[in-house]
């Protein structure tokens, strides 16, 4: 069993905070890989997906305990009137605040991939700068639909993608030398290792309504350590601007 940051359960719902690295469900790909599905049905036997993030993306997903709750979630989500709120590291300096309405669909060249395309599903990302760091800049995001990778390929679309994303960015690892440049040391005999290697990217923020009260709940949680470490390093050299 892998343990779980599980920030809220009841009877109809549970809610986790995700680590990166793990997948939010499997598939016949992955059936042999431990996912945070998999791991909630060891211990709660009953658990229905409502939504997913990507493997490397970290934060809240929630699950339904019940059909009846997974039902009640699935239209919240189908509806869009589940607030969804993300923290992101992108490169480059953002404009202060923008709306990304750019339809989305999956790439006829490369099965797994989406792309904007006019004739895709209607897509809809608001984001605002919170801090910029040189050339990396702290982006807040408001997700009004839910497609498949959709923040990845709308940050990357208007010329911005994640800091670290091997598939729509430029990278897929980084080394703190690139930040401190002669400054940094490796101890002798060391080679210095990636800084971070995953997605720049969290989901913090999930509202719903509760399917037995119809009550809105709001959940909440911090940037985890890895991203806390980037954006340490990153105020230490930039400050915030």
């Amino acid at each position: 069993m892998i343990k779980l940051d599980i920030l809220h359960i009841d009877e109809d719902i549970i809610v986790v905070n995700k680590p990166a690295g793990l997948l939010s469900i499997g598939d016949r790909f992955t059936f042999n890989i431990p996912s945070l599905l998999s791991q909630l049905r060891k211990k709660y036997d009953e658990v229905f997906t409502v939504h997913r993030l990507d493997k490397d993306t970290s934060g809240i997903v929630i699950f339904a305990r019940n059909s009846e709750a997974h039902k009640h979630l699935s239209m919240q989500f189908e509806n869009k009137t589940v607030s969804k709120k993300y923290v992101a590291f992108v490169e480059g300096t953002t404009d202060s605040e923008g709306v990304i309405d750019e339809p989305i669909a999956e790439s006829p060249h490369v099965k797994g991939k989406m792309v904007v395309y006019k004739k895709g599903k209607p897509s809809i990302t608001k984001y605002k700068t919170t801090n910029v760091y040189g050339n990396v800049s702290e982006v807040d995001i408001d997700l009004l639909t839910g497609r498949t990778h959709q923040i990845r390929v709308h940050m990357a679309h208007i010329g911005h993608p994640l800091f670290i994303d091997p598939n729509y960015g430029t990278r897929e690892e980084f080394f703190l030398s690139e930040l401190k440049g002669r400054k940094f040391r490796v101890s002798k005999g060391k080679t210095e290792k990636p800084f971070i290697t995953r997605l720049t990217l969290h989901s913090y923020h999930l509202e719903i309504e509760h399917p037995t009260t119809n009550k809105r709940i709001v959940f909440n949680c911090e940037l985890p350590k890895d991203l806390k470490a980037l954006k340490n390093q990153l105020t230490k050299l930039y400050g915030n601007d």
